[in-house]
């Protein structure tokens, strides 16, 4: 009786846990984007800093959170395998 007790618990999670992997390794994507995008202040507040418009602030850092995002999107639709059936 407590084999089917834990079945019926397993089946009442929304996703697997390679899903809940997969979700971990798109938010460290988004972070590694979101770290790119620090720095290119000015050490003189009076004086403006071209620092701030480089490539990869501006394009790779976006590109990487964008990329993030979709990973996040793929790892929640992508379906549970189906190894554990048996």
């Amino acid at each position: 009786m407590s084999n089917k007790s834990e079945n019926r618990e397993k089946l009442n999670f929304a996703l697997g846990r390679e899903n809940y992997k997969l979700l971990a390794i798109g938010f460290v994507i988004i972070i590694i984007g979101f770290l790119l995008m620090l720095g290119g202040k000015s050490d003189n507040p009076d004086k403006f800093s071209d620092a701030i418009f480089s490539f990869r602030r501006i394009t790779l850092a976006p590109i990487v959170v964008l990329a993030g995002f979709i990973f996040e999107i793929w790892a929640i639709m992508k379906k549970p395998g189906e190894r554990g059936k048996e």
